[in-house]
């Protein structure tokens, strides 16, 4: 049922019915594409992210849905240009072994393909809730490490500090950490990358779900991998005791249960970032999501 608001700006079952159909249709021709970024997604725990990207995506898509009655179903053009540029960005990945625009263009495909039915007014007005479908690509493998290098060094290195700071006999040798004779390596899954890009999600469903403030919008999101590494900064430290003091397994355990833990004290501490903002009148705005 279309809401009269909407009827009068020229909206009926059928733009929706075929902004589906269009967009099934785009995931069909780019089907190789879809199932090789489901199978990355289901089976590196580093891409798991990938799974929360369409809920967030319709979360922005509903708190925005007033704004269709601001829309008309006109330029249809910008359909047709994205759907070309995307086929064209996913053949020169696929046929140049870049994984990444092979996905990407994939993804653009089918974002054109809906707004074919759609328009022009709904990428602008909704372009949150499209533009958040990037992160549907599989982080590269070679950024994927320009990222988690670093951020093992710089785990490593608090850990070992804060074990110095309480006067505990830890030794550091590049990322492994060696406690009462036992080394404990901070290695790919215990970096807190998996919680950066988890936590970055989060982050902008939150700051472009709520009549925020742009700059306060974009600080929220900055601060995201921020929190992460300090939230697996605090799993860390008592996880590399436990692996000098206790059994492998039950080290193990801890850390894997730790994780998810921390995960859900960084979503808390972003909301008190949040409540910190306020209170601090910085992300007030003088619209609604109707408007921003």
């Amino acid at each position: 049922m279309i809401p009269r608001a909407w009827r009068r700006n020229g909206w009926t079952a059928w733009h929706l019915a075929g902004a589906a159909a269009l967009a099934a249709a785009g995931v069909a021709l780019t089907f190789e594409a879809w199932a090789d970024m489901f199978t990355i997604a289901w089976g590196d725990e580093e891409a798991s992210h990938i799974f929360l990207v369409p809920i967030i995506a319709a979360w922005l898509v509903y708190v925005r849905r007033e704004r269709l009655r601001y829309c008309a179903p006109t330029g249809h053009w910008v359909g047709p240009a994205l759907i070309a540029a995307g086929w064209v960005v996913s053949s020169i990945g696929y046929y140049n072994s870049m994984q990444a625009l092979w996905h990407a263009g994939a993804v653009v495909v089918v974002v054109g393909c809906a707004l074919t039915a759609l328009g022009a007014d709904v990428l602008r007005r909704f372009l949150p809730a499209i533009a958040v479908l990037i992160f549907l690509v599989p982080v590269p493998a070679r950024l994927r490490l320009g990222i988690a290098l670093p951020l093992q060094e710089v785990l490593a290195q608090m850990t070992w500090g804060a074990f110095d700071l309480a006067g505990v006999d830890v030794e550091q040798f590049g990322n492994t950490l060696t406690i009462n004779g036992q080394p404990v390596q901070v290695a790919e899954a215990c970096n807190g990358l998996r919680m950066v890009f988890t936590l970055v999600l989060v982050s902008y469903a939150v700051a472009f779900g709520t009549p925020l403030k742009s700059y306060a919008r974009f600080l929220l999101i900055a601060l995201s991998p921020l929190s992460a590494l300090v939230c697996n900064f605090v799993r860390m430290v008592p996880t590399v005791w436990l692996f000098g003091h206790a059994s492998n397994s039950v080290a193990a355990t801890f850390h894997d249960v730790a994780g998810w833990i921390m995960l859900f004290v960084a979503f808390l501490l972003l909301m008190g970032i949040i409540r910190v903002l306020r209170w601090a009148m910085l992300p007030v705005a003088r619209f609604t999501l109707a408007y921003d």
